[in-house]
């Protein structure tokens, strides 16, 4: 037999073991049968006979005289793995992948559903007349970069409320008067019709 032979079902040995530490194969539970195992490992049930050997040997697994693959110990399984270094094979990198497309695909659906709400949102905002919203982002070198809200004084010298704050992301309604704002903030705000030239001039004026 070659190397290359004995690292193939050595690796599937480990593999198994690592799925066994993992819980996927509980103690006392029974794996699939070898062709079934086989078709996942993508090798023959020849390969697999003898990588469940090895586990055998380890007393990780029984097998029955119906060819019947217990498992006996995880403990067995997690001494098995540590013994010989093993690094994850194809197979079980594969489920890992699987696995965090899943929760890629879970909080892509959340995006998409907050994104919606917030275009909701937005687009009845849009409907308060005369007080439509405008978003004004503040500018670098801006004066109130750094300052809070209510030291800013916000509402006593522009006469604009603010609805909502935009960072990145990340969106805030009404934000509290303790807020730090940051350059590339965009402020969400509601006045009258003078409010957005006002509240511009407000944000952006340099620093003295």
């Amino acid at each position: 037999m070659s190397d290359l032979e004995k690292a193939g079902y050595k690796s599937i040995a480990l593999d198994i073991a690592q799925r066994i530490v993992s819980g996927e194969f509980t103690v006392n539970s029974k794996i699939s049968g070898r062709s079934l195992l086989a078709g996942q490992y993508h090798v023959s049930p020849e390969t697999i006979r003898k990588a469940i050997g090895l586990l055998k040997e380890e007393a990780i697994v029984h097998v029955s005289q119906g060819k019947e693959i217990i498992i006996v110990s995880d403990s067995n399984a997690n001494a098995y793995i540590s013994k010989n270094n093993y690094l994850k094979s194809v197979y079980s990198l594969k489920q890992d992948l699987q696995q965090l497309l899943l929760e890629k695909q879970e909080m892509d659906r959340k995006f998409e559903d907050l994104l919606a709400e917030l275009i909701e949102a937005s687009d009845r905002l849009k409907h308060l007349k005369p007080y439509n919203p405008v978003e004004l982002k503040i500018k670098p070198g801006a004066h109130v970069i750094g300052m809070t809200i209510a030291g800013l004084q916000f509402w006593q010298n522009t006469g604009a409320t603010i609805i909502a704050l935009r960072r990145g992301t990340n969106v805030s309604i009404s934000p509290g008067p303790h807020v730090v704002l940051l350059e590339g903030d965009v402020l969400v705000v509601v006045g009258d019709d003078k409010t957005y030239e006002k509240t511009e001039r407000f944000l952006n004026m340099p620093r003295s």
